[in-house]
């Protein structure tokens, strides 16, 4: 496997056009190690130098962008180093950022001390430097280092860091594959921003989340309590319990994930308190799956949905008004849906609201846009609903994926 077989793979994984290559390529890496791994089962080898190389790389690839997914640090740097320098087939490499020498992978350990200054111009300028034998200043004969290309790792338009290739012979061969793998790096610490940004932005949507909790559901609650206290003070003293457990829950200081269970537990928390203002005219039925009680949900994903049922098909409805919430095992996914038979409401007004044009279904847009955050567009609200006809609100979610095992 030569060196310009890299660059020819490693620069053809560079010309996907722009975010698509961004969001697909450990999918795609993935899927094609699979696939060449397959080949090489039926036919005991790779066809050609370039196949080897191809698959080389892309499993370089995966490996190295595990290491990347929170980050250059130093222990990212190090992990993906010792990946980064059997595919260049390089002495040595080396990861710097503005201030410190993040790794240094290989031979001539010696030279380390020297990275963070040879990275100044590249830092500065943002452009590959080719530095020779003169420059490294190295006095141990049997040294194999003799040269280096150092490529900028560039990341939000600037350049954060360097990477180095450290070599006997710096060909035009080597400049391309470094600069190829320091392009993969820049998308891999792009990736791991993207996830961050995320990760903010669900922290913030589930804040104004908890923020929105209905004052007229906490005034009625209480009120509701209150009815209790002379004519039945046990049952005051459970809902007080009950109304105490819902908002400890609803505010906790907890992650962005919960399981099916525990919304569920709150859900029953929040009807009984319902139940109490509305009597026989609220009917809830459950049908909850088994299997769907451990998959993972965005927190406080099916309250908000079950408080617009009681809001928009109960509480506008003059007689006994019906809930039911069914938990579904769908293969692979887990498939919740919240429906009621109350006064329904304009399909269109729905869509403005899911496309934040309106606000008047408490937290209906905030779910629909956690759970494309977290699981991708396939996996929005799907809302059924017309004036007089009641509405159901559906949604899935995947029983196993990286974001539910990150918990």
């Amino acid at each position: 496997m030569t060196t310009a077989a890299q660059a020819s793979a490693l620069t053809a994984l560079e010309e996907v056009p722009g975010w698509a290559m961004i969001t697909g390529l450990a999918l795609v890496a993935a899927v094609l190690i699979l696939l060449i791994s397959a080949s090489i089962r039926r036919r005991g080898r790779l066809s050609s130098p370039e196949a080897r190389a191809t698959y080389q790389a892309l499993h370089v690839a995966s490996e190295a962008a595990r290491h990347l997914r929170s980050g250059l640090t130093p222990r990212a740097a190090g992990r993906a180093a010792k990946d980064l320098r059997p595919l260049l087939q390089v002495s040595a490499v080396s990861l710097c950022d503005p201030t410190t020498v993040l790794a240094w992978e290989g031979v001539g350990e010696h030279h380390r001390r020297q990275a963070l200054d040879l990275c100044q111009e590249v830092l500065e300028k943002g452009t590959t430097v080719h530095v020779g034998a003169l420059d490294l200043e190295c006095d141990h004969l049997d040294c194999p280092i003799r040269g280096a290309i150092l490529a900028p790792v560039i990341s939000n338009e600037r350049t954060v860091a360097v990477l180095a290739s450290y070599d006997d012979d710096v060909s035009a061969d080597l400049v391309r594959a470094t600069e190829a793998v320091a392009d993969w790096i820049s998308t891999q610490l792009d990736l791991a921003e993207l996830a961050t940004e995320r990760e903010r932005v669900m922290e913030a949507e589930l804040r104004a989340l908890r923020a929105q909790i209905s004052p007229h559901f906490i005034y009625n609650s209480l009120a509701a309590i209150a009815s209790f206290v002379r004519t039945d003070p046990p049952r005051a003293r459970e809902l007080l319990l009950e109304f105490a457990d819902f908002t400890r829950y609803a505010l906790r200081a907890s992650g962005p994930m919960a399981t099916l269970s525990e919304e569920l537990e709150n859900i029953e928390r929040y009807l009984t308190l319902e139940e109490a203002r509305f009597g026989e005219r609220l009917v809830v039925s459950l049908m909850l799956a088994p299997e769907a009680l451990s998959v993972q949900v965005p927190t406080l994903t099916i309250q908000p949905l079950v408080e617009n049922a009681v809001k928009h098909g109960i509480e506008s409805s003059s007689g006994v008004g019906h809930i039911s919430l069914t938990a579904r095992d769908v293969g692979l996914d887990a498939e919740i849906s919240i429906e009621d038979d109350g006064v329904g409401a304009d399909p269109e007004e729905i869509r403005a609201m899911l496309a934040g044009e309106r606000g008047d279904h408490v937290g209906l847009a905030n779910v629909d846009a956690r759970l494309r955050q977290t699981f991708g567009d396939d996996y929005g609200l799907v809302v059924e609903t017309a004036v007089g006809a009641g509405t159901k609100v559906t949604f899935r979610v995947p029983k196993y994926s990286a974001r539910t095992q990150d918990r």
